[in-house]
């Protein structure tokens, strides 16, 4: 029984009691009772002795304070690992949540910093609403994991269970509310494509907007290094200034939207400078050329304006006083109308001469309208004693130039048909009657030729109306 008893690796115990007993064994065979009574007292402390080495063998470093749990069965470890398993899908769960919450958030920054629309106010307020829900679903989860340790040693089967079931659900409703997040995630795409496209036009809106104001600058410079002042361009430049300061503050002081159509606005007046700048020199050659031109232009047309009375007065002897009363006023008129035309110009010089643009060119048109409504009514004094001269001679001339026109238009009215439509029929036998009645007045000693003239062309015109009505009734172009 004292030989079963001794391990094979013996401990500190058992050495000791070996040491106790050896002398007696060395003696006498005789002692073998007594021996194996020692053995019966010494069995109680050997066998726990064995147990513990080989529980050191079986289980290395359980004892060294290396932090493991202490071992309580199968089913206890079984629901301590699922649990920790619940533990880990919830954390990926509230991971996931968390990380599609800031990406969101950046997103519904991004809108709010370009769009003010009912759209954009609507989705922020969704999107906090939303995070109200994250935030309930995320405490959830967190009070989950703080009220369960998975590591106690002591763990119980029933708590690592209850621990599994709360944890589960804190997970379902994470990934609930992050498909919740993710529709509206998607929902947001126009809104986000509208605003990212706004901000990809910022910062190139405001550097064409710096360099639209560097350009302007350069050719005023170069506008003014030739002698030209340029005084209001500068000042125009010199507005711009303020707007140049706003930009350069940034979108994030005065709004996305805003510094774009700053940095617009900016762009194009600083353009329009520029190219008045530029053109400055030639506009100013310009307006050289049309002063001198005009200038050549009124001593001509006083010339003109001295040879209308002759003409006046051949129509009077030779014309009945219809065919010439409403020319009487033409050179009296032509010659204010050439001093007002001759004064403007000197005003316009005057404006030129002090740089003044704008007023020599406004000035210059006024001369250019005087100077054509001269030129109309000394024109027309001409041109009544030629057409008089020509219709006295052969009015036959004019008599079938009318009648042709006639003919033609009631051709196109039949074309295609038995009957000519009412609507272009009347006018044409109108035109028919007037141009008779006009032709009777040419009978007696003093006939009005004028009068004729001018009812023949009339009754022209007539006719050309009712040829386009025609035209556009039957869907054919003229």
């Amino acid at each position: 029984m004292a030989h079963v008893s001794a391990p094979a690796t013996p401990s500190a115990p058992a050495a000791s009691a070996r040491a106790t007993v050896a002398p007696r064994t060395r003696d006498s065979r005789s002692d073998a009772p007594a021996r194996n009574a020692l053995a019966r007292r010494l069995l109680p402390l050997t066998l726990p002795v064995a147990l513990f080495a080989v529980a050191a063998v079986a289980l290395p470093g359980a004892f060294n304070g290396g932090g493991t749990r202490r071992w309580f069965g199968g089913r206890a470890e079984g629901q301590r690992a699922q649990a920790q398993a619940a533990k880990d899908a919830a954390a990926a769960a509230f991971y996931e949540l968390d990380t599609a919450q800031r990406d969101l958030r950046i997103s519904i920054e991004t809108i709010t910093a370009v769009d003010d629309s009912p759209a954009a106010r609507r989705a922020v307020a969704d999107f906090a609403a939303l995070s109200g829900r994250i935030d309930d679903v995320s405490h959830q989860y967190i009070a989950a994991v703080d009220a369960h340790d998975l590591d106690r040693d002591d763990l119980e089967a029933t708590t690592a269970a209850r621990a599994r079931t709360e944890l589960t659900q804190a997970k379902d409703a994470l990934t609930k509310v992050k498909e919740e997040l993710d529709r509206f995630a998607q929902g947001l795409g126009p809104l986000l494509d509208k605003a990212e496209t706004q901000l990809a036009r910022l910062a190139p809106a405001v550097e064409r907007a710096r360099q639209a104001l560097l350009t302007a600058t350069t050719a005023l410079d170069t506008t003014r290094g030739s002698g030209l002042k340029a005084d209001d361009l500068a000042a125009r430049l010199a507005a711009l200034a303020p707007e140049l300061t706003k930009l350069n503050q940034g979108a994030g002081r005065h709004g996305v939207p805003e510094t774009l159509h700053r940095a617009e606005r900016v762009t194009r007046d600083a353009e329009a400078v520029r190219v008045a700048a530029e053109r400055l020199p030639e506009r100013a050659a310009e307006i050289d050329r049309r002063l001198v031109s005009l200038r050549t232009r009124a001593e001509a047309l006083t010339t003109r304006a001295e040879q209308v009375e002759p003409v006046l007065s051949e129509l009077r002897r030779r014309f009945t006083i219809a065919c010439w009363q409403d020319l009487q006023h033409v050179p009296g008129q032509a010659a204010a109308d050439v001093r007002r035309a001759e004064d403007k110009l000197t005003e316009a010089q005057t404006a030129r001469d002090a740089q003044r643009w704008p007023d020599a060119t406004s000035l210059l048109s006024t001369v250019r309208a005087l100077l054509n409504a001269t030129d109309e009514a000394v024109s027309a004094a001409g041109n009544r004693l030629q057409r008089l001269n020509a219709v006295s001679k052969s009015p036959e001339d004019e008599i079938e130039r009318t009648r042709f026109a006639i003919r033609d238009a009631q051709r196109l009215a039949m074309a295609g048909r038995h009957t000519p439509d009412p609507r272009h029929a009347r006018p044409l036998d109108e035109s028919v009657a007037r141009l008779e009645r006009a032709v009777q007045t040419l009978q007696g000693r003093h006939p009005d030729y004028w009068h004729f003239l001018t009812e023949t062309e009339a009754v022209r015109q007539q006719v050309a109306a009712v040829v386009s009505r025609i035209r556009e009734d039957r869907g054919t172009s003229t």
